[in-house]
């Protein structure tokens, strides 16, 4: 008799769940739910409005995810939840949120509902930057060791500056919560009953080591005397390794699902990291780029190498026994998105639609007619900060070139290239550091839906790229991770090397870079490089200036 799990991928804008064959990795049957109260970055639902660079969620839409795609999956695969043995969980990260003992939000409370505090802070939430660089400042005057592991650098995205910050411009919220968790632990708290803290997340995003722990008492006294207790008082519950069953489904959420009560719930982990099982890695040195709103670059090494402007290295942080990288960029398909939005002619518009495709595809069938450099554009892939390897999220974007002469596609171009440039910038980077990058393969919507794109990528990075054999890697990885927490005896797996390459999927294909576009983009990468460092490191901060006298007015 076949056995099944269920993934369930949180994204920047819905959920999704898959249902999987522990076997052969087959995914019968996959839904996917919008959140209704979808990214809020201007106002909260009962129209207070918010401060420049907010991100919050509501986190009524997380559960509202479960009881819409599981029954959903269940109904159309036919599956019995007899056989359904597992269910785990990825979530884009650093995403927080303020809760109460019983798990209650705060935000749902009806006397915060006009607090933006109160409210999950999305990973995107970058109105912490100051905190952050005065967590940075601090931990370099004080040689704070552990600051080497994130590259020198704390993101504003991650968890002590998000905390500090409701600390700070909001007390009365930070007292009344009794923790401050990840969705992604939130969620699996609300499926079984039982609050543990991620070893990913903890590690990426919350500054803890497998044996040093937390940053000092000493040190977060400094940043502030009211965070000397932080980790006592916010984070007062245990960690939890992957791959582990932190308990069973609750009676309640079995009902509400269609599955068994009692059913293996399994440890969150950051929806990026999830993907590396699902795409069959199970050997070092092998790099994977998740390409979507944002692009996340993981990768596994037998070494630990301190590697400047990465997110974070953390043993055993994807699979046991080996150090985990991350590294990513802020802004990437979030960045197209901007430019069809606020930069299409309605020409183009009305021209796609009586071709009968999108205005993506349109734009591309102009774009790759050009050859490298023959637009004369040169871009900085920072619309929404630098995550790697700058770390500051308050670098914006850039365009260079542009004349009377220059046309959308032109500059759709560019930007692809920008972020491609981006991308090379962060592998070099590792292998100066001694981290080596045998191979490079590609993952999320991007990676399946975009040709002309992922042969730019080859042609810049000067190295094949190979595609995941799934669109829906965070599940399907997710999945892979619950088959594991199953264990043998139910029908899974002993370790999680074996249920990757039994259920990871990878496609026959293969993009090679093309020889005279690889020696073309050589070119431009330099003139990248020279804007890089220009506008990123100090030597002309005029995106801050600009970015101060904004928020001044």
């Amino acid at each position: 008799m076949s056995k099944y799990t269920i993934g369930v991928d949180f994204g920047t804008a819905s959920g999704r769940a898959a249902i999987v064959d522990v076997k052969t990795g087959k995914e019968l049957a996959d839904s996917t739910f919008e959140y209704p109260h979808g990214v809020m970055d201007d106002t909260l639902p009962d129209g207070t409005k918010l401060g420049f660079d907010w991100a919050l969620q509501y986190p009524q839409d997380y559960l509202d995810v479960f009881y819409n795609t599981i029954p959903a999956v269940m109904k159309e695969s036919g599956v019995s939840p007899d056989d359904v043995i597992g269910l785990g969980v990825d979530f884009t990260a650093c995403t927080i949120l303020p809760v109460k003992k019983d798990g209650t939000p705060l935000c749902m409370m009806e006397k915060y509902k006009s607090e933006p505090n109160a409210y999950v802070k999305l990973w995107k939430h970058h109105a912490a930057q100051d905190k952050a660089n005065l967590i940075n400042e601090k931990a370099n005057e004080m040689g704070e060791e552990w600051i080497k592991r994130y590259g020198g650098k704390v993101s504003s995205e991650w968890e002590l500056p998000k905390a500090w910050q409701i600390l700070d411009e909001a007390p009365e919220i930070y007292d009344e919560a009794d923790y401050i968790v990840e969705a992604a632990d939130w969620v699996i708290w609300q499926l079984c009953g039982v609050l543990g803290k991620n070893t990913c997340c903890a590690g990426y995003k919350g500054l803890w080591h497998n044996k040093e722990g937390y940053p000092s008492k000493d040190f977060l006294k400094a940043l502030d005397p009211r965070l000397e207790n932080f980790v006592e008082d916010k984070l007062n519950y245990p960690i939890v390794q992957l791959c582990d069953r932190v308990g069973g489904l609750t009676a309640d959420m079995a009902e509400k699902l269609g599955l068994n009560e009692g059913m293996t719930v399994t440890t969150a982990i950051i929806d990026a990291h999830a993907a590396v099982p699902a795409v069959k890695i199970t050997k070092p040195n092998i790099l994977l780029a998740i390409m979507g709103t944002s692009t996340c670059h993981i990768l596994v090494s037998e070494e630990e190498h301190l590697v400047p402007g990465i997110s974070g290295v953390v043993a055993g942080g994807v699979y046991p026994n080996l150090y985990a990288y991350e590294a990513g960029q802020a802004c990437v398909g979030d960045h197209f998105s901007w430019f069809i939005k606020n930069c299409v002619p309605a020409s183009y518009v009305e021209e796609a639609e009586k071709q009968g495709i999108n205005i993506h595809k349109y734009l591309r069938s102009k774009a790759e007619k050009y050859k490298p450099g023959e637009s004369g554009l040169i871009a900085l892939d920072w619309w929404n900060g630098n995550r790697s390897i700058l770390v500051d999220g308050d670098l914006t974007g850039m365009m260079l070139g542009m004349t009377l002469q220059t046309k959308p596609e032109e500059m759709y171009r560019a930007l692809i290239e920008a972020t491609a440039y981006g991308t090379r910038k962060i592998v070099e980077t590792y292998q100066n550091n001694g981290v080596k990058v045998d191979e490079i393969i590609a993952s999320g919507g991007i990676s399946q839906k975009d040709p002309m794109t992922m042969q730019i990528y080859a042609d810049i990075l000067n190295k094949p790229i190979k595609i995941a054999g799934t669109t829906q890697c965070g599940a399907l990885g997710s999945a892979i991770y619950a088959s594991v927490a199953a264990g043998v005896e139910n029908g899974g797996y002993a370790d999680i090397f074996t249920a990757a390459g039994a259920m990871g999927k990878l496609k026959d294909t293969v993009y090679t870079p093309i020889k005279e576009n690889a020696e073309m983009y050589d070119k431009l990468y330099e003139e990248y490089n020279i804007l890089h460092d220009y506008f990123g490191t100090g030597v002309n901060d005029v995106m801050k200036r600009l970015k101060n006298i904004k928020k001044s007015i």
